[in-house]
């Protein structure tokens, strides 16, 4: 009777024992194999997808380059072609600043072929065209810096912009109208959205100049 107990009670611990370890081994592939796919299955799907919603937004945030200079120049020029050096909108602007070609003969250029062929020209271009408008509108800089009209604060940056947008003329008879002769261009874009939206870059190291070519 003792031995056929003890052979009784040795059996069933080695049931109990293979029982449980078969459980073990099985539990442990059910938590190993959906966490394995799962992470890989992550990869796969939200990589693609954050990049197709970064692509298809209608409105891009350009770069913030600081308030000098190269911030104001790169900030514009994002407005007017998101930076393409050979763009050509519908009107026949050209470049990376939307240049027209009467404004870019003023300044010496004559080919506009090689100037949107040619980045360097293009920079010098709008450099150029800065100083030029500064010497225009140098007076109405001096009466209305800092001023406010129609609720926006006026600065040197913010008039030069509009002017690159309507012309050194109309930015004139804006100020000088205390903001009642608005001009808007074929797109939708005004003088005040240009005063308020390029204000307060240091622009100061362009000097102002009568005929400045490039």
């Amino acid at each position: 009777m003792k031995r056929w107990i003890g052979f009784v009670l040795h059996l069933a611990m080695i049931v109990v024992l293979t029982s449980f370890g078969s459980y073990t081994v099985m539990k442990k592939g059910d938590v190993e194999i959906p966490d394995s796919l799962k992470v890989t299955t992550n990869l796969e799907f939200f990589a693609p997808q954050d990049s197709i919603t970064l692509l298809d937004k209608d409105e891009v945030t350009p770069p913030f380059l600081g308030k000098a200079f190269n911030g104001f120049k790169e900030a514009l020029a994002f407005k007017e072609s998101q930076g393409k050096y050979h763009s050509v909108n519908t009107l026949g602007y050209l470049g990376k600043y939307q240049f027209g070609s009467s404004t870019l003969n003023l300044m010496g250029v004559y080919d506009m072929d090689e100037f949107l062929g040619n980045a360097e020209l293009q920079e010098r271009a709008f450099a150029a065209n800065i100083a030029r408008n500064k010497w225009i509108l140098r007076r109405d800089i001096k009466r209305f810096n800092g001023k406010t009209i129609g609720g926006i604060k006026v600065t040197e940056s913010g008039i030069l912009a509009a002017a690159h947008l309507a012309g050194a003329g109309n930015v004139k008879k804006y100020l000088r109208s205390y903001g009642q002769n608005d001009v808007t261009d074929a797109y939708g874009s005004s003088i005040s959205y240009y005063l308020k939206k390029f204000a307060g870059y240091d622009i100061s190291n362009i000097k102002q100049q009568k005929n400045a070519k490039v």
